[in-house]
């Protein structure tokens, strides 16, 4: 294969849609912004699940969640499943991962060994002798920790020591005997600026991209920064970036919950009970969503900070990728792994609630001379098309396990591939179990499970018509007039559920 591109795969972490300079002006992203004046930047993205492991494992393999095993947080992507990283090692590119991996849970068994998990994750003489091979890469530079938790050790905090800071668990919580902690911090970090992950992340993604080049190979790179996952905290000067009185909190609209499933409603009680819908995985989200107005708005604030502190690392790595000669060589892509709320319908963070804030993701792809630069496009993609359309890229064929479609022809403004995105989410093996089938003006969520006792199974679910009520308010699942509309679209989702499924041949790497 003749000069095949390097491939850069930048990601963020729970990043709202709308969180881009270019389409919000109270946000500053001078690099994500130029991104999208070089290359192209989609509107209709969306993620394969809403929650940060099964996501991450559908990107890397090409799979939904259902097929490639890690279904929730909790769970692991087995070790067997074939990746990108493997198809791409095996036609001569150099493949890396630095940053956030969270492809395996925090409690390791002796059935499920996990790498990502206390007491493993400070064990720093492991680290600094561990550098892969690991689902697929090559070289892997991972840490898993967000803002101070106490999940910070790995490759960041060798390099922490490394450059001087040897008394780096004194800026992160120490971890009790489940490994888990509460936050002390809030807001304002007083971790110094050049020690913070994102820092980090920018200069091994650089160091691995010049070895790359030295050794005359191309390369995948996903570089994989942390933020603006929660919690709330930036150091110096980024965490006074914005103020608070600026920000512009989403609303829920008075009576707009009325019509959607219970645990919707239960979110805007002070006291919530949840234990319908909970058993042995944990589910983000299910508890209430009230909070100060004031403290929302300061949340926005440094989550906007947190996101420019980003863009300011994203916009070395770039500079980089200049100084080097390798811009015109290598297709980079920025997404993110799901969305985020910010008082959207009256939530916050994330949890089992479909709406565009929580499935949607920024996107931008750019590729001088084969990606248009300045173009706007609203036809669908999916994360899970990742895998397949960066194979194709490369001239390698797309395996028959992947379930994503190569997105080359609409990321070359030929014209759209998908006239639909699936999105998955079993938060819960028995008791919630969601999908959601979109199209360019429709929106059809369908509960597989929900609830034990005396709500187990209701007729409930979200129908929106997207055209005509953009910010998701009036739920049509149960109006009279939309019933006939509503079985035609769930046929259409049973037909996709079946086309993405059935022709499937799962192997195992190598095979």
């Amino acid at each position: 294969m003749a000069n095949p591109p390097n491939i850069l795969l930048i990601t963020s972490d729970q990043q709202h849609y709308r969180t881009l300079g270019v389409v919000n002006p109270r946000i500053r992203t001078p690099a994500l912004d130029r991104l999208c004046g070089e290359g192209t930047r989609f509107e209709r993205a969306y993620c394969p699940n809403p929650v940060c492991s099964p996501t991450r494992s559908s990107i890397l393999t090409g799979m939904y969640p259902s097929m490639h095993g890690c279904w929730t947080i909790g769970t692991k992507l087995p070790e067997d499943v074939p990746t990108l990283g493997h198809y791409l090692g095996a036609e001569s590119y150099a493949t890396g991962l630095i940053g956030k991996a969270h492809f395996q849970p925090l409690a390791s068994t002796a059935q499920s060994p996990s790498l990502e998990c206390q007491p493993t994750l400070r064990d720093l003489d492991f680290w600094r002798g561990f550098h892969g091979p690991w689902y697929g890469f090559d070289h892997i530079e991972v840490a898993r920790n967000h803002a101070d938790e106490a999940h910070a050790g790995q490759h960041y905090a060798t390099w922490m020591e490394e450059h001087g800071l040897q008394d780096w668990r004194a800026y992160f919580q120490s971890p009790d005997a489940t490994g888990r902690h509460g936050n002390r911090r809030r807001w304002s970090w007083d971790l110094p600026e050049r020690f913070h992950y994102s820092a980090w992340t920018a200069e091994r993604t650089m160091a691995f991209i010049e070895r790359c080049q030295a050794a005359g190979r191309p390369f995948f790179c996903w570089s994989s920064f942390h933020d603006p996952h929660p919690p709330y905290l930036a150091p110096a000067p980024w965490d006074r970036m914005y103020e608070a009185g600026d920000m512009e909190p989403g609303v829920l609209t008075p009576g707009e919950h009325a019509r959607n499933p219970p645990h919707f409603q239960r979110t805007q009680e002070a006291h919530p009970d949840f234990s319908p819908w909970r058993e042995a995985f944990g589910v983000a989200g299910l508890h209430s969503h009230l909070q100060d107005p004031q403290e929302l708005r300061r949340d926005i604030a440094v989550y906007y900070g947190m996101i420019s502190l980003m863009d300011h690392h994203i916009g070395r790595i770039l500079d980089r990728l200049d100084h080097l000669g390798l811009d015109r060589e290598t297709l980079v892509v920025f997404t993110s792994d799901h969305g985020h709320f910010l008082g959207h319908h009256g939530l916050n963070r994330k949890g089992p609630f479909h709406y565009e804030d929580m499935i949607r993701v920024p996107f931008i792809v750019r590729r001088p001379g084969c990606v248009p630069a300045g173009r706007v496009s609203d036809e669908l993609v999916s994360l899970v098309d990742l895998a397949p359309t960066f194979l194709r890229t490369a001239g390698i064929p797309i395996p028959g396990a992947m379930q994503g479609v190569d997105q080359g022809p609409a990321w070359r403004g030929e014209g759209a591939v998908r006239n639909h995105v699936l999105v998955e989410n079993r938060c819960q093996s028995e008791h919630l179990s969601l999908r959601t089938y979109v199209t360019a003006v429709e929106k059809l969520t369908v509960y597989g499970r929900y609830g034990r006792g005396a709500v187990d199974r209701p007729s409930c679910g979200e129908f929106f018509d997207l055209s005509r009520d953009p910010g998701e308010v009036d739920n049509l699942w149960n109006d009279p007039s939309a019933q006939a509309r509503k079985g035609e679209l769930a046929t259409a989702f049973v037909r996709a559920m079946i086309a993405s499924e059935s022709t499937r041949q799962p192997r195992v790497a190598g095979a």
